[in-house]
């Protein structure tokens, strides 16, 4: 994505010009990078004299992005803002003071802080009482997608889960009526397997044994309930699950092979538009967690030492506007973190997931993507899950799950 540096110029940045605004980013290929060329086409275009300097940087799900981040700033060099989930992820950066407090040159401009839906505006502080980011869009983790051909043929109502015991159930019913993988799910990376135990423990313990996990107060028995269920799902899996990648899950679902995927709203994302939503595939939120919309984003932070601070702050208000939230989203399968944009445009899959999320009575943050947990925890869980996959020794990983946020 270095190329799209040069398209996206206004002025030249000549020895005696001012910097260009610098963004990094792990969007190089996909939805996001659509996503973000739509959004940088529009900031060029209310900002044509700012030159716009971007880098996708690819790898491990922005874990080499961080790791470039983090030398930038400890060589006091960094860059004018980045890609980062927002929330607890922030932590480091608020700890070594090294983001701005942008809550009145970003924030009291545009309506951000009044259209901003809650959840999004509380994970753009970080760790902080302030602004520090600025989120760009809402992904829902806890969806269930389903191949609507597989679940008919098997006489099962997605609609009528009401529990993950009903999913568990459900595709015992499934591999009994039809030759399809009943839930299909990736192990090669441990990744979703934390995002699937974590929404699991939210569908099975409700929003408040979560909210305690992530703030250090774990209920052991919730914990291996979760764990327990997720043994019980794997079961299900497809033979191939240790090899396989999310591409290669998910398009089980798009060629009949498979009934079941959970995944974030990225996995839609993926299906082509002769698979149709609503005739060849559906979705209803995890059984049990239908009240809750399980949040991930994507924010651009501020860097305290700003090579660039006038064009930064313009390119974060830009972002906090209905134009920009609509070009990135439209084309990133998300949805907008204001609250007051038209949801006649965007395709219905997810003008019904704005309809979700105005409907549900919590926002919980993500574990899996570090909003709700700091970096350090987060390894320590992932790491948790990763010598669970395989054995599913409940009772060992319920031990390790627990005193990893302890």
């Amino acid at each position: 994505m270095a190329g799209l540096s040069g398209c996206l110029s206004g002025l030249s940045s000549g020895d005696s010009g001012p910097k260009p605004l610098e963004l990094l980013h792990a969007w190089s290929n996909g939805d996001g990078a659509a996503a973000i060329e739509a959004l940088f086409e529009g900031f060029n275009e209310e900002y044509p004299d700012i030159e716009l300097s971007s880098e996708g940087i690819s790898g491990a799900a922005t874990q080499n992005l961080g790791q470039v981040v983090n030398e930038r700033i400890r060589n006091d060099d960094p860059p004018s803002t980045w890609q980062n989930w927002p929330g607890a992820a922030l932590t480091p950066y608020v700890d070594s003071n090294a983001l701005g407090d942008i809550s009145d040159s970003v924030w009291s401009e545009n309506d951000m802080e009044s259209a901003y839906r809650e959840g999004p505006k509380e994970q753009a502080k970080g760790t902080t009482d302030h602004y520090v980011s600025v989120p760009i869009n809402i992904h829902r983790i806890n969806n269930l997608f389903y191949n609507k051909s597989v679940v008919e043929e098997a006489g099962v109502d997605p609609t009528s889960l009401s529990s993950p015991a009903d999913l568990v159930s459900a595709c015992e019913t499934i591999a009994t009526e039809t030759e399809a993988v009943p839930f299909t799910q990736q192990t090669k990376s441990p990744w979703s397997t934390v995002q699937l135990w974590a929404t699991v423990l939210l569908a099975d313990s409700g929003h408040e044994a979560y909210q305690n996990f992530y703030e250090g107060n774990p209920d052991r028995e919730a914990v291996a309930s979760a764990l327990d269920i997720v043994s019980q799902l794997s079961e299900y899996y497809p033979d191939d699950s240790s090899t396989l990648e999310l591409t290669g899950a998910n398009a089980k679902i798009i060629n009949g092979e498979a009934a079941f995927i959970h995944q974030g709203d990225w996995a839609a994302g993926a299906y082509p538009d002769d698979f149709a939503y609503g005739e060849d595939w559906s979705y209803v939120p995890f059984p049990g967690s239908e009240h809750s919309y399980q949040l991930n984003m994507d924010s651009f932070p501020y860097a305290a030492d700003n090579p660039t601070p006038e064009a930064t702050e313009k390119f974060l208000r830009y972002c906090g506007t209905k134009d920009a939230q609509i070009r990135f989203n439209k084309a990133k399968g998300s949805i907008p973190p204001r609250g007051d944009v038209d949801p006649s445009e965007f395709p219905q899959f997810q003008q019904d997931q704005i309809e979700d999320f105005g409907n549900v009575d919590h926002q919980p943050p993500s574990m899996q993507h570090g909003l709700a947990l700091a970096p350090e925890q987060r390894t320590n869980v992932v790491e948790a899950i990763s010598a669970f996959i395989g054995r599913y020794n409940v009772e060992s990983a319920a031990d390790e799950v627990v005193s990893a946020v302890q």
